[in-house]
């Protein structure tokens, strides 16, 4: 850059000759990407670079490289969790089909590092793809969400042939329908209860003697598919994956239609939300049952969207009662009943009809099922998990630490049950806020924001339970919201995740030959040039921050669902 180019970027309050290092890194980096993009097997995978306007048809061959690569990504994290002492699944005998020491044998650490790199360098991959994806398809307008769809099958097909990944509760939910099928309530009693069945021995401890806090939609469910297994283990968790395949796919069909009654791009929706890694990795790959209650949840919003609240209604109550957060969307339904605009008074009444329909919904199933409303009793069983994570929960052990610290006897029991009762009443607080401003912030978006909060100051913050935010703005997601969305969905992946101590470790004692392949594959990863890194760009944009500095997001407004009477 010359003198007069210096000059003029210090007037605009940046000089790149400020930050020499800053310019010496994105040259090297165009340089390395310029050179990596030319050799194979980048050349294949990444195609020549487009220039504007240069996208023919409807811009779907754009998809074929993102798919490619998270294909790749998904398998190598399904390839990662094979070895028998990976800490991502569980290795207990009779888990899963391959990759778990037989009975009475100890499961070894051979291959555990390659199964390491091969997992964290497969979700570094994942996000970068997804994140590429997103870029392309804020430019690129109209792509089919068919062709999405395919994507999205094409990424499914390896977590079909995948142990569970991160999480033991699908195994839980194994036990439980052993439970419904033998007619034992799991609103009274936990999987302990079957004694030395099969499925028990694979539950977590923490849950073995806890009642369930799901609805009865999903517990009938449950012991149906059990039934249908034939009691058999391994059949049953192919089952409740598949289960989590139709909640993925209730999305799939929701969003695109939720987002078009909005005006805004479907197949930029389809990707935030049900590409999303969250969705794929834990929701399909954990096989939650978070996945069925989001379909529900979003074909209620949908169909309501099209001006048929009460059918939006009972579909938003059978989300509920798989897991009760779904609630939500009979409230804000109801709330949007007779239009947007109107004072408090005025939305009384329907809000109370929207609540009586949800709850006649939900009072036959619990009458159909005799399973009864116990359940409901059971909505505070996922405290029992104490985590940092949590921040209502990590406020109640730092407060613990610290008074025993000074000398002051507060048992952690009590502290916990003051912060967590804190966090409930913001998050309800703010909840209640959010509703009574949703005509000027947005009912989608006040509703997503909601359960976002709800989930952080919960007492316990899973994941998935991230998911119930993210997909509900994933619509209207624009400027400040997008970044929330993709800056959680990245945290989320990697919540929790084991072993980030055991594979530097071993990076330190495996043989040169390992070690070398793995930094390999690592470089590989980083490398993979998803789309042109362009310089000029990157310091203009820069510049750019500094002219307007920091200040709010332009952000489109967003319209409320806009119910009608039905």
């Amino acid at each position: 850059m010359g003198l007069m180019g210096r000059t003029a970027a210090a007037a605009r309050g940046f000089d790149p000759s400020a930050v020499p290092v800053v310019g010496r890194v994105l040259d090297r980096l165009t340089v390395w990407d310029e050179a990596v993009r030319r050799r194979w097997p980048f050349s294949a995978l990444v195609g020549p670079d487009l220039e504007p306007g240069a996208v023919q048809g409807d811009g779907s061959r754009l998809l074929v490289r993102p798919a490619v690569l998270g294909f790749i990504a998904v398998t190598a994290i399904t390839l990662g969790s094979i070895p028998q002492g990976s800490p991502f699944v569980l290795k207990l005998p009779g888990a899963w089909f391959f990759g778990v020491p037989a009975v009475g044998e100890v499961a070894t650490k051979q291959f555990l590092f390659i199964g390491l790199v091969a997992t964290y360098g497969g979700l570094v991959l994942f996000m970068r793809v997804w994140y590429g994806l997103i870029r392309t398809l804020s430019q690129v307008k109209g792509v089919p969400v068919r062709k999405l769809v395919m994507v999205l099958a094409l990424w499914i097909v390896p977590l079909l042939l995948a142990p569970p990944l991160f999480s033991r509760d699908i195994y839980s939910y194994a036990a439980q329908g052993e439970m419904m099928s033998h007619n034992i309530s799991p609103y009274h009693y936990g999987p302990g209860v079957l004694g030395a069945a099969p499925s028990v021995t694979l539950v977590d401890h923490l849950w073995i003697n806890t009642p369930v806090p799901y609805g009865p939609l999903f517990m009938e469910t449950d012991g149906l598919l059990t039934s249908a297994s034939m009691h058999h283990e391994l059949v049953d968790l192919t089952l409740l994956r598949l289960l989590a395949v139709l909640g993925v796919g209730l999305m799939a069909l929701s969003i695109p239609s939720l987002a078009r009654g909005l005006g805004r791009d479907p197949s930029y929706a389809f990707t935030v939300a049900v590409l999303n890694p969250v969705t794929i990795l834990h929701l399909v790959g954990g096989a939650h049952n978070d996945a069925l209650m989001l379909g529900l949840l979003m074909c209620g919003l949908a169909v309501a969207r099209r001006g048929r609240p009460v059918a939006g209604i009972v579909l938003c109550a059978l989300a509920a009662a798989v897991k009760v957060p779904a609630a939500l969307g009979v409230i804000y339904i109801g709330w949007d009943w007779m239009g947007t605009g109107l004072p408090v008074r005025a939305r009384i009444r329907p809000l109370v009809t929207a609540g009586l329909i949800a709850s006649a919904v939900m009072g036959a199933l619990s009458i159909v099922t005799g399973l009864g409303w116990s359940w409901v009793l059971n909505l505070s069983t996922p405290g029992t998990v104490r985590s940092w994570v949590a921040p209502a929960t990590g406020a109640g052990i730092l407060f613990t630490d610290l008074s025993h610290l000074v000398g002051i006897g507060v048992h952690l029991h009590t502290a916990l049950s003051m912060t967590r009762a804190l966090g409930v009443v913001v998050a309800c607080g703010t909840g209640l806020w959010l509703l009574l401003n949703s005509d000027r912030i947005g009912a989608l978006r006040a509703m997503g924001l909601s359960m976002l909060i709800i989930v952080a100051l919960g007492p316990v913050v899973q994941p998935w339970y991230l998911s119930w935010g993210l997909v509900v703005l994933a619509p209207v997601a624009t400027g400040k919201v997008r970044t929330l969305i993709v800056g959680s969905s990245i945290v989320a992946a990697f919540i929790g995740l084991p072993a980030g101590k055991q594979l530097v470790s071993d990076l330190f004692r495996a043989d040169p030959l390992t070690v070398a392949v793995a930094l390999l594959a690592c470089l590989a990863i980083l490398t993979v040039p998803l789309s042109p890194f362009d310089r000029e760009n990157a310091l203009a944009r820069w510049r750019r921050r500094g002219d307007r500095g920091p200040g709010p997001d332009a952000e489109e407004p967003v319209a409320a669902l806009d119910y009608v009477r039905a």
